[in-house]
């Protein structure tokens, strides 16, 4: 059964995603591009993205400026996806994603983006408090543009608590530390994030459980932590599991933690329980990550790797 509560996502820093595909890349010298995609992009909008292909009524939320801005609400109505992206002066940013072929390593240039003033942040503030209203969950990803207070994310989460509506952060540096000062359900970094957080290095699994357990003291219900091969741990008050995925070939990591989150939020709202969530997450990852470019997972592909996800218990 499909979970029929409403999902937001939100996104302030949206990207236009081009993935050109490249033989052999030369550093310094002519590349000639084989292929050329074009997708809707930033993390709020990977998430709803992943979402929609697993049945969930979810809408994308955010700012965008310009020709590119217009793109991308185009390609979210192609996909289904319903979207409110408040308009911005200038243009929406471009992030280039290069496919090596012969090394199947992603190169990414990513552009700063639009700036914004406090006359939009209050309209889009206004938005969201209408629109969060209506929701079950809240999910809020990725970099803020320039000229966003770097609090921004905490005044969000602190308005869906206010009315006892859960919200998922994926951020990183500031916006996440001040962002978790307003207890999010659920968070979502990935280990170099959490080191950076906590300003420490974790040499073992057993330290990376403590410093996740150190973030439910402030009131986070669910950490996910995603590591790379590594796999990837979550932690609530009571457990402790590691997920270890299943063997790839990767293509790309753009959107694989976004999947995680997608898978998340799908699991909270179909009531899995802890072990089948970080199956869920972990399977999604990996396989948005066997992908190339800014491609994601189906429901269809997720749900067939699940026996593949070993778990274990801490």
């Amino acid at each position: 059964m499909k979970p029929a509560e409403p999902v937001i996502t939100v996104t302030l820093n949206p990207a236009l995603d081009k993935t050109v595909t490249l033989e052999k890349f030369e550093y310094g010298g002519l590349n000639r591009i084989k292929e050329i995609r074009t997708d809707a992009g930033g993390k709020g909008i990977n998430v709803a993205k992943v979402l929609r292909h697993f049945g969930v009524n979810v809408s994308a939320l955010g700012l965008a400026a310009g020709y590119q801005g217009q793109v991308i609400r185009d390609k979210l109505h192609g996909l289904g996806i319903r979207s409110v992206l408040l308009e911005a002066i200038g243009e929406t940013r471009v992030n280039l994603k290069a496919v090596d072929e012969s090394t199947k390593q992603t190169t990414e240039l990513n552009e700063p983006g639009f700036i914004v003033d406090d006359l939009l942040l209050g309209q889009f503030l206004d938005t969201y408090k209408a629109e969060a209203a209506e929701s079950s969950i809240v999910v809020l990803g990725g970099s803020l543009p320039p000229g966003t207070p770097p609090d921004y994310y905490r005044t969000l989460i602190e308005n869906a608590r206010s009315k006892s509506i859960r919200t998922v952060l994926d951020a990183d540096g500031v916006a996440l530390a001040l962002g978790i000062e307003a207890a999010p359900f659920a968070i979502k970094p990935n280990i170099h994030e959490l080191e950076t957080l906590l300003g420490a290095t974790f040499d073992r699994i057993e330290h990376v459980i403590d410093a996740a357990r150190s973030l439910l003291d402030r009131g986070i219900e669910y950490v996910l932590v995603s590591m790379g091969a590594e796999g990837s741990l979550l932690v609530n008050k009571d457990k402790a599991v590691r997920a270890s995925p299943f063997p790839i070939t990767p293509l790309s990591t753009v959107g694989a933690g976004d999947s995680m989150v997608a898978a998340m939020v799908y699991s909270i709202l179909s009531g899995k329980s802890f072990e089948d969530m970080a199956r869920w997450t972990s399977a999604a990852g990996t396989i948005t990550a066997s992908k190339p470019g800014t491609q994601v997972c189906t429901l269809q592909e997720v749900q067939d790797s699940i026996p593949m996800v070993k778990l274990t218990h801490f």
